[in-house]
This record gives C-alpha cells, sequence and structure tokens, in this order.
C-alpha cells in the first residue's frame, strides 16, 4: 500500500520508538512525502532533542534511516496537483501531502482529525491506529 506521511508522524518516530515507527518500517507500505518534509526537522531539531529520549548520534541516524525509507516527491512534480489540493485542504500547510495523495492515487498517514473528518472521500485518511488494523 501507497502512503503518504505527514511530518507529525515522522516527528513521532523521531523522539521515541514504538508503533509509528514500526508501521514506518513495514513493508508492506511504500511511504512517500514531499521533498521539503526533511527541512522542518533541520529546523526544529534542538527542539526535537529536547524532546527525545535519544541521544544526538542516535537521533541523527534515525533519521537517516528515516530519509532513506521515504520515497521523496520534488515539488514540480506535484504543481499540477496543487490548485485541487487547494479547493479541499482544511488547513494550508496540507496542500502539499493532499496534491501528492491525489498524484499518487495513495493513503495519506495522518493522525490530524481535522484533515481527516474534512477531506472528501477519494482522498483518504488513516490514522496510525487504522493502519494498526489493516
Amino acid at each position: 500500500m501507497n502512503l503518504i506521511v505527514d511530518a507529525n508522524i515522522v516527528f513521532a518516530v523521531l523522539i521515541k520508538q514504538g508503533i509509528s515507527e514500526d508501521l514506518l518500517f513495514d513493508e508492506q507500505f511504500t511511504i512517500y512525502a514531499p521533498e521539503f518534509l526533511f527541512i522542518e526537522f533541520e529546523k526544529y531539531k534542538s527542539f526535537l532533542l529536547t524532546k527525545t529520549h535519544r541521544t544526538e548520534i542516535e537521533f541523527i541516524h534515525v533519521l537517516s534511516t528515516i530519509r532513506n525509507h521515504i520515497v521523496l516527491v520534488p515539488s514540480q512534480e506535484l504543481e499540477p496537483f496543487l490548485d485541487p489540493a487547494n479547493l479541499i485542504s482544511p488547513d494550508p500547510r496540507d496542500i502539499p501531502y493532499i496534491a501528492l495523495a491525489i498524484k499518487l492515487n495513495a493513503v495519506i498517514w495522518s493522525n490530524d482529525r481535522l484533515l481527516k473528518e474534512k477531506l472528501p472521500s477519494y482522498v483518504k485518511v488513516y490514522t496510525t491506529q487504522e493502519l494498526l488494523k489493516l
């Protein structure tokens, strides 16, 4: 199954080991994200290090492992899908993820309740708990 992972899921994996990390590396999923995703992690690295039980070296290793596991899609590939995504997105920050989901006909992995509730039925959003049930 193709999944578009949002930044909050990756933040959770960086902060601690657990279900999200297990799902992220589950072989049944191919994980995609807009290419800008890791820019956010560089911006918030110091903050994330205060929230995690990982050392800085472990944090960098986990981040590198995640980066190598996620298929990053260049922004220019999303351009044709940004207008439709903008029309249905409840939050401007979600537009690239929705555009990517439309492009790939894939599911978004997010625990954002508003995103799940507000998107039309043709753009699926699965929470971590829903993915576990799969």
